[in-house]
């Protein structure tokens, strides 16, 4: 019944795991104290295309930067990307969104645009693990946008093998992809939920 003063909390081993508390008990944080790594959400990351392009594309590979917009910050060390392969700063359970949008100006029917979240776990084949779809309707002359949301949670067991990519495939190969780069428009977002 006290307050217990010390730097640091380690198992007798040194690698075994350390039981604070147990069922039904709460831990609560005193007022200004923050979590260290490991505690919480530490990552969250998002990215966009800045340049629309027309057509499918596996994968998205080019155009892409990191949210640069008013009021935006990286939590943590941030997802680095090449060539459109997005690979994770830290393991960990993480949750990926993919948002589309999509526009036609021509009198053509697009009865699917879809945006695929591509998951490898040895850092060379890709498995479709998030698909999102929707349509662009007929239009007459009027610009005509359509979007669509797609997630997986990806877990990151090894930052050298698991990696993402995005890719488009799209009915009409004259509808066009949104990209933007002063706003999020399509856009991707990492965040960090769990260790692993």
């Amino acid at each position: 019944m006290g307050t217990i003063k010390t730097t640091n909390i380690e198992s007798i081993s040194g690698s075994g795991t350390v039981t604070l508390g147990t069922s039904g008990e709460t831990f609560a944080l005193g007022s200004g104290v923050t979590l260290g790594a490991g505690f919480g959400i530490v990552e969250a990351d998002q990215w966009r295309l800045t340049t629309t392009f027309t057509g499918d594309v596996e994968p998205i590979a080019s155009n892409l930067e990191r949210n640069d917009s008013t009021g935006f910050a990286v939590l943590g060390t941030g997802m680095s990307e090449s060539s459109g392969i997005f690979t994770f700063p830290s393991t960990g359970y993480w949750i990926v969104r993919f948002i589309g949008v999509w526009y036609a100006t021509n009198p053509n029917e697009s009865r699917f645009c879809r945006a695929s979240v591509q998951v490898t776990t040895n850092d060379s084949s890709y498995t479709t693990a998030g698909f999102g779809q929707t349509n662009v309707p007929i239009i007459d002359s009027a610009f005509t946008y359509a979007t669509s949301t797609t997630e997986t949670i990806v877990d990151v067991t090894d930052t050298a093998n698991v990696k993402v990519r995005f890719a488009i495939d799209v009915e009409d190969a004259t509808v066009s992809t949104s990209g933007e780069t002063s706003k999020n428009e399509t856009f991707m977002t990492f965040i960090r939920l769990a260790a692993t």
